[in-house]
């Protein structure tokens, strides 16, 4: 039987942490822009985004369209 090496990466989260940041932030700026524009047009926008509907402020129906999509494309 021979040995075969096995070396581990320190730390395999991290790669993930700036994949997660890499998709977060462009998205969430997006659907920001978004909201923005629905809220200052007076329509309501968060029909617009996924997981949305319930939320109460702007930040809050953002994040929540954010995640809702990256669990679609992930």
């Amino acid at each position: 039987m021979t040995d075969i090496p096995f070396s581990a990466e320190k730390n395999p989260a991290k790669g993930d942490k700036l994949t997660f940041v890499l998709i977060f932030v462009p998205c969430f700026a997006l659907f920001f822009i978004l909201a923005l524009l629905g809220q200052l047009i007076g329509v309501h926008w968060k029909s617009w985004l996924p997981g949305a509907e319930n939320m109460t402020n702007v930040f809050a129906g953002v994040k929540a369209a954010v995640y809702t999509f990256m669990s679609h494309i992930i």
